[in-house]
């Protein structure tokens, strides 16, 4: 594996962000890693009030987490990766910065229990099984069919939370949220989403 070994600036552009990572790594950034501003106001929509716990599907190596998780200190963000170099690089990071309310999961996302969390952030995780091409890597299975079971999880993971559940989509076709979401705030051309839950 290779070393972090370079602080983020927390405050300017993707490109010095990234000095957090591997050069590899940070080539990928522009097409799979949140950007910073986009992270900055995911994190201030979901983190308002005391002790939230905010959850990323598909955290990759945890470039909204820690940025969220410096802004809002309140709050607590979890993010989940299935590609254990992801979150090695992520667990890395989050060791590297110091961050006490930033922890990474590896895993699947349908083994979670959406209960245990807030509000969520999803930066399309599971459009790579009908991209054909520009993929993380190839270690992962890529199917249409795993995308829409992705979706019909995710569905129901934010079906029977309660009124007032946030939601943050980024590049989403919107498969994976229910009619209950209401649209609160677009930009970013109308690829970032806000969406809160009606009674």
């Amino acid at each position: 594996m290779e070393d972090i070994t370079v602080r983020p600036v927390w405050s300017v552009n993707d490109a010095a962000f990234d000095w957090l990572y591997p050069e590899r790594i940070q080539r990928l950034s522009k097409r799979h890693w949140t950007p910073v501003e986009v992270a900055r106001k995911s994190a201030r929509f979901l983190a308002g009030g005391e002790g939230k716990k905010i959850l990323d599907v598909g955290s990759g190596v945890g470039k909204f987490c820690l940025i969220g998780g410096h802004h809002y200190p309140e709050a607590t963000f979890y993010g989940i990766e299935q590609r254990r170099e992801l979150h090695h690089f992520a667990q890395a990071a989050q060791q590297h910065t110091g961050l006490e309310n930033v922890h990474f999961i590896n895993g699947n996302f349908t083994q979670i229990d959406f209960d245990d969390f807030d509000h969520f952030y999803f930066y399309n995780a599971f459009f790579e099984n009908l991209a054909d091409e520009g993929h993380i890597d190839h270690t992962m299975e890529y199917s249409a069919s795993l995308y829409h079971y992705y979706c019909r999880q995710m569905f129901q993971g934010l079906l029977y939370k309660p009124a007032g559940t946030r939601v943050v989509t980024f590049h989403s076709m919107e498969d994976e949220l229910p009619p209950e979401y209401q649209l609160v705030d677009a930009s970013v051309d109308f690829l970032l989403k806000m969406w809160i839950k009606r009674p």
